[in-house]
C-alpha cells in the first residue's frame, strides 16, 4: 500500500473544464490536479444522489476524455474513483491515461479536439482499396497510416470504412506524408458526414 506521503503532490484549484462521459460533452470544476490525474465535480449534475448509475457508467467504460483550457492539457483518463457530495453533485477521481500538456489554444478554437485512436479501416486510392491503421480522430476528420509509401494527389475525393466510429462515406484528402520507412500518413476531412452522427468523439469547444 503506498503511503500519503508517497503520493504525488496535488494542488487545490477550482478550474473549469469538460469530459466527455456518455456520449455527452459535461462541463467540470477541477477541485485538485497532480502528475497523474484529477478531482473533478460536475456541474450541471444530472446524477444526484444516484451513485448506482454512476458505478453503471463506469462498468461499461471507465475513460473519458478530459479537457482543461486554462492549463491546455486535454486526453484520456481513467475514472478509478466516484462519490456524491453533501450537496448532490458528483465527484470523480480520475487518473490520466494519455494527455497533452501543451496543447495549443488556437487548436481548440479553430479545429475539432483530436482523440488518440489506433484501429484499422479501409480507404479506396488510385482505384485500389487499401487497408489502413488511424493514428487520430476528430468530428472532422481522421489521420490514418497506410504501412506502404503511396502515391496520392492532395484534394482528392474518396472513400473509406471505419467501423470503430461507423463511419463509411466520402473523405477529402487534405494533406500527404509519404515516407520510405514508415509508410503513408494521410489527412482526411468528412464530406458527407455531420458531427452529430459521429459517436464516441468529443467536440471540445469553448
Amino acid at each position: 500500500m503506498i503511503s500519503q506521503s508517497k503520493r504525488p503532490y496535488r494542488k487545490n484549484m477550482a478550474l473549469a473544464g469538460l469530459i466527455y462521459m456518455e456520449e455527452n460533452e459535461q462541463a467540470v470544476t477541477v477541485q485538485n490536479l497532480s502528475i497523474t490525474g484529477a478531482l473533478v465535480k460536475l456541474c450541471n449534475d444530472v446524477y444526484g444522489d444516484d451513485i448506482k448509475h454512476i458505478f453503471n457508467v463506469i462498468s461499461v467504460s471507465s475513460t473519458v476524455d478530459l479537457y482543461i483550457p486554462e492549463l491546455r492539457l486535454a486526453g484520456e483518463a481513467e475514472i478509478v474513483r466516484a462519490d456524491t457530495t453533501d450537496n448532490h453533485h458528483t465527484v470523480l477521481a480520475l487518473e490520466f491515461k494519455s494527455v497533452s500538456h501543451c496543447v495549443d489554444k488556437w487548436q481548440y478554437k479553430r479545429k475539432a479536439y483530436r482523440k488518440i485512436l489506433a484501429d484499422t479501416g479501409r480507404i479506396l486510392l488510385n482505384g485500389k482499396c487499401y487497408n489502413f491503421t488511424s493514428v487520430n480522430a476528430s468530428v472532422d476528420g481522421l489521420m490514418i497510416r497506410l504501412a506502404d509509401p503511396i502515391a496520392v494527389e492532395e484534394g482528392t475525393i474518396t472513400r473509406f470504412e471505419f467501423k470503430r466510429l461507423g463511419l463509411n462515406g466520402k473523405s477529402k484528402i487534405i494533406w500527404v506524408d509519404a515516407l520510405s520507412d514508415e509508410g503513408t500518413f494521410i489527412g482526411l476531412q468528412y464530406l458527407n458526414i455531420q458531427k452529430d452522427d459521429i459517436k464516441g468523439l468529443p467536440d471540445f469547444h469553448e
